[in-house]
């Protein structure tokens, strides 16, 4: 070899090194896509694996609502007067009959005496006029007296017993109100509000508490027509609290609107708790999950394992441009070769989809490296801490030495003769050129070298 091969050589294996990382790496894609150069060979995917399994899937409807008592009382006082001593107060609990507030009653048991005092006098007449009504009877059937002072004793006798009827009432009208100034709750529950002080003044026409009856809490959703048309009475529904991973309470549907409402097009669903937790309480925000079908036994994969098919179908009749949709998995076939199933999907939970068609329980489905995969394409299975990412490797095969024999580590041996000192001087005058200028330096030190021989 002479000294202007030798340079040729040189500048080649220095070429390789500083100025054909694009292409170098180019090379190395389709040399990796067609087997490294053994067309006899096929490519191996690392994938990882999950069985079919049979799994509970449900379809659900899913909305939020504000937590309520069932029924909330206003309690109003039934006279008016200054309050005078209030006993409670907001988020307090209290029973049936318990007294929440006391109205002065100066004058309301003044007025129970008074009414008491005429019931009195009422009595003591038409004892005496029932008695001279008696008399007067007697005397007529002997014909003692005449018709008409019999009917004047008549007339007296119902007067008195009138007037003892209307002092019975006044009395108990009187009583009523004497027993009114005293506000007591009409049921056992929560006061969820207080609006009056003492010193104020309590209206008959204004709500003094509102109390939260206990008998039960309730939530009313606001559902679309596509939802609210399948929301049927009895289904049984589970609520979550947002601040909390798991459901903390759970009912039933219990009435729902017949007709939907006409600015919003919302259809109203009323969900009756029949368990809470300690995180249910009047007022907070919760998530309600309506179950609309239940299967405790279906075939079930993860969305996220499925490959998905879109394919553009145009309809001559109507002129319309529709996307077909279909969607299937890969199933490892003796964990070396990935099978492609085309899927019939049922009802959706999440991130849970039911198989009706196209595998079966106990199948090994890929569940990651499944992008990039084909139908009958190699696979190596992995799992765990083993499986870091979807890789393909070449198989190794006795014609593949040739190929490695010929890369850099051949140029390098090429220009192994050469001094330090001459590489150096040769990168040197490389530094400043740019990818083209060196290709026609290559191609003329070529034709120089070509010509000497």
């Amino acid at each position: 070899m002479n000294k202007f091969t030798l340079l040729a050589s040189t500048l080649a294996l220095i070429l390789i090194g500083c100025g054909s990382n694009d292409d170098s790496s180019s090379n190395s894609d389709r040399f990796s896509r067609f087997g490294g150069g053994n067309f006899g060979s096929g490519r191996v995917t690392s994938v990882e694996t999950q069985a079919v399994t049979r799994q509970p899937i449900a379809e659900q409807v899913r909305s939020f609502g504000t937590i309520k008592a069932q029924d909330i009382v206003a309690v109003t006082p039934q006279v008016s007067n200054r309050i005078v001593k209030i006993y409670a107060d907001l988020g307090d609990t209290v029973r049936q009959g318990q007294i929440l507030a006391k109205i002065y009653d100066a004058t309301f048991k003044d007025q129970l005496n008074q009414a008491q005092a005429q019931l009195e006098q009422a009595k003591v007449a038409i004892q005496r006029d029932s008695t001279q009504f008696a008399r007067q009877q007697s005397l007529l059937e002997s014909n003692s007296i005449s018709q008409a002072e019999y009917d004047n004793a008549f007339a007296t006798y119902r007067s008195s017993l009138s007037q003892y009827q209307s002092a019975k009432a006044s009395l108990t009208q009187a009583q009523e109100n004497f027993n009114n100034t005293e506000v007591k709750s009409p049921v056992r529950g929560v006061v969820i509000a207080r609006n009056g002080a003492e010193g104020d003044i309590a209206s008959a026409g204004q709500a003094l508490y509102e109390i939260a009856n206990l008998v039960g809490y309730e939530t009313r959703v606001y559902l679309p027509v596509q939802d609210w048309r399948v929301v049927k009475i009895g289904q049984p529904v589970k609520l979550r609290v947002s601040s909390e991973a798991e459901a903390t309470a759970s009912g039933v549907v219990s009435r729902k609107s017949p007709q939907l409402d006409p600015t919003t097009g919302l259809g109203e669903v009323v969900i009756t708790l029949t368990e809470i937790g300690s995180s249910i309480y009047p007022g907070v925000l919760t998530e309600t999950v309506i179950d609309i079908v239940n299967k405790p036994r279906a075939i079930v994969v993860s969305r996220s394992a499925l490959v998905e098919k879109v394919e553009t179908v145009v309809d001559p009749e109507s002129n319309t441009i529709q996307l077909d949709r279909t969607y299937s998995v890969f199933v490892s076939v003796g964990d070396s070769v990935a099978e492609l199933r085309k899927l019939d999907l049922g009802i959706e939970q999440g991130d849970k989809l039911e198989v009706l068609g196209g595998l079966r329980p106990g199948e090994q489905i890929v569940v990651t490296g499944q992008n990039g995969l084909q139908d009958g394409g190699k696979i190596r299975v992995a799992s765990g801490a083993s499986f870091q990412s979807p890789t393909q490797q070449t198989v190794d095969s006795n014609t593949d030495q040739p190929n490695r024999q010929r890369g850099a580590g051949g140029a390098a041996r090429a220009g192994g003769n050469m001094s330090e000192e001459d590489r150096t001087k040769l990168r040197e005058r490389m530094q400043n050129m740019n990818q083209e200028e060196r290709r026609a330096l290559m191609d003329s030190l070529r034709n120089a070298n070509t010509a000497s021989n």
